[in-house]
Parts: structure tokens; sequence; C-alpha cells
């Protein structure tokens, strides 16, 4: 078991992810410096015709929005349930970029 891990400098800061593709479910820890625990979602991926998925924030109420569409963005990538752990000291909107892009650049192809 080992972490896919990326990261980038924003205005001094260091932003990660560390993402974590389980048998059966994939986990993703979002995070500035050292690891921490943030708001946390779950989702389940996308079923029938409708191609809606299911997430939840299990946890936290920081970045309710963030955290859901990028465990839902995972768990459509990977057709598993996956569980995200987002934190952050910026405005949502900004973080979100920035992690986005970073996911984007490890989970390309």
């Amino acid at each position: 078991m080992s972490f896919l891990e990326g990261s980038r400098e924003h205005n001094g800061v260091t932003f990660n992810i560390k993402l974590l593709p389980l048998d059966n479910a994939v986990m993703a820890f979002f995070y500035e410096g050292e690891m921490k625990l943030g708001t946390l979602a779950f989702s389940m991926p996308f079923t029938g015709e409708g191609r809606v998925g299911k997430s939840s924030v299990l946890l936290g109420g920081k970045y309710l929005i963030a955290s859901r569409s990028l465990s839902e963005r995972l768990a459509a990538k990977y057709n598993k349930m996956s569980l995200v752990s987002f934190h952050s000291s910026l405005p949502e909107t900004e973080a979100f970029r920035i992690y986005l892009s970073i996911l984007e650049d490890r989970i390309r192809n």
C-alpha cells in the first residue's frame, strides 16, 4: 500500500495531497504543511442512467462544497467509494482551485 503524492507552493505555503487507492475505495488527504485531518466527505460512485453520485460531509463544516466535490471526482475517476479530508487556511474557492490542480496532475491519464 503506497500513497500517490503531490504538492504545490503558493504564496510561501506548501499545499499537499496524499492519495491512497485501495481495492474497494480511495482515500485522499488535502492539507497545508504537515498532514492534518480536515472536513471529511464520503462519496459513492455514479450509478444508473442519471449518473448521479451520492456524497455527504461526515465531519466538519468549513469546506463543505470543496470536500464533497473532490470526493465525488475521485469516486467517479476510480469508480469506487471515496473518503476525502480537506484542510486549508485559505478561502474555500482559492484552496479548492489549488488542490484540484494538484489532483488533476496526479490522476491524469
